[in-house]
C-alpha cells in the first residue's frame, strides 16, 4: 500500500463530445462560476465522522453500450475478451482522505481490472470485483481497508460483478452464470444472483432474459435494481428501477416502467428520506452508465414523471452515492466530485495517470437493514400467481365484463448466441426472442384467476375471448420463485394499486386449487415459420399467391429472398399479422395478436372459400400469438460472415445487371419521376408498413437500395424482388417480362422475351447471387448446420459434447435449443449447480 499525490491526466475530446452530444448539452460553458466549498462545512457538520472515501480507477471500455463491459463479443472466433474485459487495464482500488486530500492505493491490480466496491456494514472490509491481468473473468473478492486480507470469493468461467452486502449476511451480485446473450447485441447477459458470505451456495434470483444491474438494498430490506426488458416492444426504451426481496420473491416495479427513453441505474436510497438517488443515463444509456444524478421521490407512485428531479447540468457523471440528505459523491471523468441538492459541485480529487474515477463510496459503518424472512421454498419447482380482476387496468377501453375467458401463458426464451442489434432471422422487428407457448388457464366470471407457473421462468400473458382471440397482451414479464405465491390486481393496473382485501377471500379462483396450465397437446410449443406455417400456405394459398398468378400482388411461396422467405415477408409487409412492431408497449385491446391479424380471417371460408382445418388454424394461431417468428431456433441467428452474404449476393446482381436497372428501371421507379402524378412504387414499399419502426441497423437496410439505388420507394422491395431459391422466378425478372414470354407484364413489357440481353444479364446476376448464398446452406434448407459460435456456446454451456471450437456433427437444432432451455430450468434437486 502506498500514498501518492496526483496530477490531472487529460482525456480525448472526441469521447467527451460524444457524451455531451448524447446528453444534448453544450461542450463548454462560456463562464465558469467559482467552485463552492461544500466539503469544509460538511466535515464540521453531517460528515464530521467521515475520514476516507473509496473509489476505483480503470480504463473506459470501448463499446458504446452501458452494459457491454464484461465478456467477449459472440462473433469473435477466438472468444477472447474484448468488452473492456480481458485486455490490459489500469485498475486501482484507492481511498481519499477528505482532510489531507492524500490518496492511498489499497490495491494495484498490476494491469488487471477493479470495479464495483461496496463497504461492509461494520466498515471493516470491502467487497469488490477483480479481474487479474491476463485473465478473462471478474470474480468477487474482499479486502480490508488497509490493503490486507485479500481473498477471492467466487470462481469459474463467469463474470461476477456489481455486488452488494445483504442484511442477512449474504451477498447479491450480477453474474453471467445465467448463460445467455443480449437479445439485441453480441455480448453476454448478467442477471442477479446471491451467495453466502464466503461465496458458496450461489443461486439465481432473477429469470430475466436481459440484463439486471446495480443491485442495492433499500431501507426496508428489499433489493433495488435496474431491470432491462422488452417483451414485444422496443429493445432500447425500457430499463428502469425494480425491487424484490433478497430471496428473489416479490419482484415489482419501483419506478419508471411506463416511461421510455431513459436508463435508470446505480440507484441508492438517500439517508433519512423516502428518496432514491440514481443516474438517469440518456436514451438507451451511455458508456460507463454516465448520466444525470437524479433524485426520485417514492411518495408519488411508480409512474409519476414529477417524482424525478435532475440535480445538475453540464458534463455527465457516474456512480452517484448519497452521503447525507443533501450531499452526494459522483465520479466525473477523472475526478471525484461532491454534489449537493442544489446542483453545486466541488472537485475533491483529480486522478493522475491513465483511467477514470469510478464508484466512489464512503469508508464508514452504516446501519444494517431489516432481514426479510425467506419466502421461497427451494424444494418446490413451481409457484402460484393470483390475478384479482383481469378487467381492472389501464388502456382497457372497450373490454366488457365477460369478454375474457382464458389467459394464454407464454415464456420468453433466452438466447445462447446473438450477433446484431436487431432480431435478425428471429422476426421482422416483431419479437427479439422466441416465445414458448406453455398453454392456457381459465379466468373466472368475476375476472379472477389462480394458476401454477414454473419457477424462475420469464412468463407473460395474453387475455383471450371465447373464441381464443386476443383481447389484451402483456408486454412486460413476471416470474415467481419456487413455492412463491404472487398476486396482482389486473391487466396493466396502476402499480401502486393493491388488491382489495375485502374481496380477496371471495375470489372465485381461490375457491379451488390453483389451475394447472393446459398445454396444446400435439402442437409445437416453439413455432417455426418454414416448418409449421409455410406448409399450410402451400396447401391453401400458393395456388393463387404463387409465382404464376400472384393475385393481389402477393407472394406466399416458400422461396427465399435475401433474408426471409417470400411468404413470411409478404404476410408482414401486407399487414396480415399484428405483432409488436417494436413499439412502446401497452397497446389498446385487440390491436395485437390473433384478433388483429387479418390472416386468420382469410382462412375461415370467407376469403374465396379458403378454409383450413382446425389443427391448421390452431397452428397459425399459435404462431401469431407467439410473436410470429421466422426462425424457430436460435441456430438461425447469423454471424457477421453470414450476415454479409446477402450483400455479396446483391453485389453480384448489381455487377451483372446494375446498368440494366439504371437504364431501363430507374426512369419509372424513382421518386423524382412521376407517372400519372405519382411515383411508380415497387412491391411492398414503405407505405405498406407505415407502423413498422425504422430499419436503421437492421440487416435488410444496407442492401435494399442496391436494386434501384436512388429509389426510396424500394425501401422494402429487395426482400421480395429477388428469388435466391429459383432465380428465374424473381419478381425482378417476372415483372418487366411480357406475359407472352411467361412473365407478369406488370411493367409494360420492358423485356419482350427471355432472350433480351438485359433480362439475361439480370438472370446471370441472380444466379451468381444464389451461388454466393448457397456457399453455406441457409436456415431451413437441406444441409443447414449452425455456425461455429452457436456450437461453441452450446458446448461451453454443457448442452452438447465436444471441444468448444470444433464444428459438431449434424444436429437437430430444434432439439439442441430445447436441451439448452431445459438446462436452465430450476430443478429442486440441482438448485446449487451454478457453482
Amino acid at each position: 500500500m502506498k500514498t501518492v499525490r496526483c496530477f490531472r491526466f487529460p482525456r480525448t475530446l472526441r469521447s467527451l463530445f460524444t457524451l455531451l452530444l448524447l446528453a444534448g448539452v453544450p461542450a463548454f460553458s462560456p463562464v465558469r462560476a467559482a467552485e463552492p466549498d461544500l466539503l469544509a462545512p460538511a466535515l464540521e457538520g453531517p460528515l464530521k465522522g467521515l475520514e476516507e472515501v473509496l473509489y476505483c480507477v480503470r480504463l473506459a471500455y470501448d463499446d458504446p453500450h452501458w452494459y457491454a463491459n464484461i465478456g467477449y463479443y459472440c462473433d469473435d472466433e477466438n472468444h477472447k475478451a474484448r468488452c473492456g474485459n480481458g485486455g490490459p487495464d489500469a485498475g486501482l482500488l484507492c481511498k481519499l482522505n477528505l482532510r489531507s486530500r492524500e490518496v492511498t492505493v489499497i490495491l494495484d491490480a498490476q494491469g488487471g481490472s477493479v470495479r464495483d466496491p461496496q463497504v461492509h456494514y461494520d466498515g471493516g472490509k470491502i467487497l469488490f470485483s477483480l479481474r487479474p491481468a491476463g485473465t478473462d473473468f471478474y470474480h468477487l473478492c474482499e479486502i480490508n481497508p488497509d490493503g490486507s486480507g485479500l481473498r477471492q470469493l467466487t470462481e469459474g468461467p463467469f463474470d461476477d460483478y456489481e455486488a452488494t452486502y445483504l442484511p442477512d449476511g449474504g451477498i447479491a451480485f450480477v453474474s453471467t452464470r445465467c448463460r445467455r446473450w443480449v437479445n439485441c447485441w453480441m455480448t453476454q447477459v448478467g442477471t442477479i444472483h446471491r451467495c453466502d458470505a464466503d461465496g458458496s451456495n450461489i443461486r439465481s434470483i432473477s429469470a430475466n432474459t436481459e440484463h439486471d444491474n446495480t443491485p442495492w438494498v433499500l431501507p426496508d430490506g428489499r433489493l433495488m435494481y435496474t431491470r432491462w426488458e422488452y417483451v414485444d416492444r422496443s429493445q432500447v426504451e425500457f430499463h428502469h428501477l425494480w425491487a424484490m426481496n433478497p430471496d428473489g420473491t416479490g419482484q415489482t416495479i419501483l419506478y419508471g416502467n411506463m416511461h421510455p427513453h431513459i436508463l435508470m441505474i446505480d440507484a441508492k436510497p438517500v439517508p433519512g428520506t423516502r428518496e432514491i438517488l440514481a443516474n438517469f443515463s440518456p436514451g438507451h444509456g451511455v458508456n460507463e452508465h454516465a448520466g444525470r444524478a437524479t433524485l426520485l421521490s417514492l411518495d408519488q407512485g411508480p409512474d409519476e414523471p414529477a417524482a424525478a428531479r435532475q440535480l445538475h447540468g453540464g458534463k455527465l457523471v457516474r456512480d452517484p452515492y448519497p452521503l447525507t440528505r443533501d450531499l452526494f459523491l459522483v465520479a466525473r471523468d477523472n475526478q471525484l466530485v461532491l454534489l449537493d441538492r442544489a446542483g453545486r459541485m466541488q472537485v475533491l480529487h483529480t486522478h493522475r495517470g491513465p483511467g477514470g474515477v469510478q464508484e466512489p463510496r464512503p469508508i464508514a459503518a452504516r446501519p444494517r437493514e431489516p432481514v426479510i424472512p425467506v419466502r421461497m421454498k427451494p424444494e418446490e419447482s413451481t409457484g402460484v400467481m393470483v390475478l384479482s380482476d383481469v378487467y381492472e387496468g389501464r388502456n382497457m377501453a372497450g373490454v366488457a365484463r365477460g369478454d375474457i375467458k382464458k389467459l394464454l401463458i407464454l415464456e420468453s426464451l433466452p438466447k445462447p448466441v446473438n450477433f446484431s442489434g436487431g432480431p435478425d432471422l428471429t422476426s421482422w422487428l416483431g419479437t427479439f426472442t422466441l416465445e414458448r407457448v406453455l398453454g392456457t388457464v381459465p379466468v373466472e366470471a368475476d375476472g379472477s384467476a389462480a394458476f401454477e407457473v414454473p419457477a424462475e421462468r420469464q412468463v407473460f400473458f395474453v387475455a383471450l375471448d371465447e373464441n381464443d382471440l386476443s383481447v389484451k397482451r402483456m408486454q412486460s414479464f413476471a416470474a415467481v420463485m419456487p413455492g412463491e405465491s404472487l398476486s396482482c390486481v389486473g391487466c396493466h393496473e396502476h402499480r401502486s394499486q393493491a388488491p382489495d382485501n375485502r374481496f380477496a377471500r371471495n375470489l372465485l379462483a381461490l375457491r379451488r386449487p390453483p389451475s394447472r396450465i393446459e398445454p396444446f397437446a400435439g402442437f409445437p410449443d416453439v413455432l417455426d415459420f418454414r416448418r409449421d406455417v409455410q406448409p399450410i400456405l402451400d396447401r391453401h394459398c400458393v395456388e393463387c399467391h404463387g409465382y404464376e398468378r400472384h393475385e393481389g400482388g402477393v407472394l406466399l411461396g416458400g422461396d427465399l429472398g435475401p433474408h426471409w422467405s417470400h411468404g413470411y415477408f409478404s404476410l408482414l409487409a401486407k399487414e396480415q399479422v399484428a405483432d409488436g412492431h417494436n413499439g412502446l408497449g401497452n397497446k389498446p385491446p385487440r390491436t395485437l395478436g390473433s384478433s388483429a391479424s387479418a390472416l386468420l380471417t382469410k382462412v375461415n371460408g370467407t376469403h374465396h372459400d379458403v378454409e383450413v382445418s382446425e389443427p391448421e388454424w390452431r397452428t397459425m394461431w399459435l404462431w401469431i400469438e407467439s410473436g410470429a417468428p421466422y426462425a424457430g431456433s436460435y441456430a438461425g441467428l447469423r454471424n457477421a460472415e453470414e450476415q454479409g452474404l446477402p450483400g455479396a449476393a446483391f453485389g453480384a446482381v448489381f455487377r451483372r445487371g446494375g446498368a440494366v436497372l439504371n437504364r431501363r428501371c430507374v426512369s419509372c421507379h424513382n421518386s423524382t419521376e412521376l407517372a400519372d402524378g405519382k411515383p411508380k412504387r415497387l412491391p411492398y414499399d414503405p407505405a405498406m408498413r407505415e407502423t413498422r419502426r425504422s430499419l436503421v441497423g437492421h440487416p435488410t437496410a444496407e442492401y435494399e437500395r442496391i436494386v434501384v439505388p436512388d429509389d426510396p420507394m424500394a425501401r422494402y422491395s429487395a426482400n421480395i424482388l429477388v428469388n435466391f431459391s429459383r432465380p428465374e422466378l424473381s419478381p425482378l425478372l417476372l415483372g418487366p417480362l411480357a406475359k407472352e414470354a411467361g412473365g407478369w407484364g406488370s411493367c409494360g413489357g420492358v423485356f419482350q422475351s427471355k432472350e433480351d440481353p438485359g433480362y439475361q444479364a439480370l438472370l446471370k446476376g441472380l444466379e451468381e447471387g444464389k451461388t454466393v448464398l448457397d456457399s453455406r446452406p441457409r436456415y431451413g434448407e437441406p444441409g443447414f448446420q449452425p455456425n461455429l459460435q452457436y456450437v461453441r456456446e452450446m458446448r461451453r454451456f454443457g448442452v452438447i459434447s465436444g471441444q468448444p471450437d470444433v464444428q459438431m456433427d449434424p444436429v437437430n437444432v430444434f432439439s439442441a435449443d430445447q436441451a439448452y432451455w431445459r438446462a436452465l430450468w430450476y430443478q429442486p434437486e440441482n438448485q446449487n449447480q451454478l457453482q
